[in-house]
């Protein structure tokens, strides 16, 4: 049998390329920028677009989220922001287009995330909504999963509680209430990268479980 070829797209991290490493996959992660993730030898350093067609049997991909995303929503106000907000109309058209052209890729199994935005209302609804909280990480982000030839993941709430208050908005919101994990970050320079994390636990359920469906599939 030939070997199974994953392209994580959008992943600076590695988090899931080296979670399916672990299991025997050749999986590639994939972004303009370099590594973070300590193995720049499974990393491809550029336009997913320009190595979509190279033979892959899955791709997951997280792509950028800043014009998608329904929490950047009050930007978009041109009475308000002017040319700023037009530019920036543009570039969520923009963004919007490389989701689909990544949907509707060549590729027979993928996923792609991103929060609740712009894509709910203008492609379709997710297949999953998930937060890092069910597979075992206690942080609330909720997060939309449209998948393509994949199960939606298996998780068990019977064990897990929602979790304790984490954060304290940065707009001041009362002492002791949850918030979102994006809600608490500040402005810097790495608001993106820390924005677009990807969790420990999902992860490692998006290489087990996805990994054994596709060993199911291609066997």
């Amino acid at each position: 049998m030939s070997e199974t070829r994953i392209l994580i797209a959008c992943e600076k991290s590695q988090a899931v390329t080296i979670e399916f490493r672990k299991l025997g996959f050749t999986a590639f992660s994939c972004d303009t920028q370099d590594c973070s993730g300590g193995h720049p030898e499974w990393h491809i350093k550029g336009d997913v677009l320009s190595i979509i067609d190279d033979d892959w049997d899955m791709m997951a991909v997280f792509p950028p989220c800043t014009y998608l995303s329904n929490v950047g929503n009050g930007w978009f106000n041109e009475e308000r922001y002017r040319e700023a907000a037009r530019i920036r109309k543009q570039k969520r058209i923009e963004a919007f287009i490389f989701f689909m052209m990544l949907w509707h890729s060549g590729i027979k199994h993928i996923c792609i995330e991103n929060p609740v935005g712009y894509v709910n209302s203008h492609f379709r609804k997710p297949d999953q909504i998930t937060h890092p909280w069910y597979f075992g990480d206690n942080h609330m982000k909720k997060t939309c999963l449209w998948l393509k030839n994949l199960p939606p993941l298996k998780y068990d709430l019977s064990d897990k509680t929602e979790p304790e208050p984490l954060y304290q908005h940065q707009n001041g919101v009362k002492k002791g209430q949850n918030v979102h994990y994006t809600e608490s970050l500040g402005f810097s320079k790495d608001r993106a990268n820390l924005r677009s994390r990807t969790f420990p636990g999902i992860a490692k359920a998006m290489a087990q479980q996805w990994g054994a469906y596709l060993k199911e599939v291609t066997c």
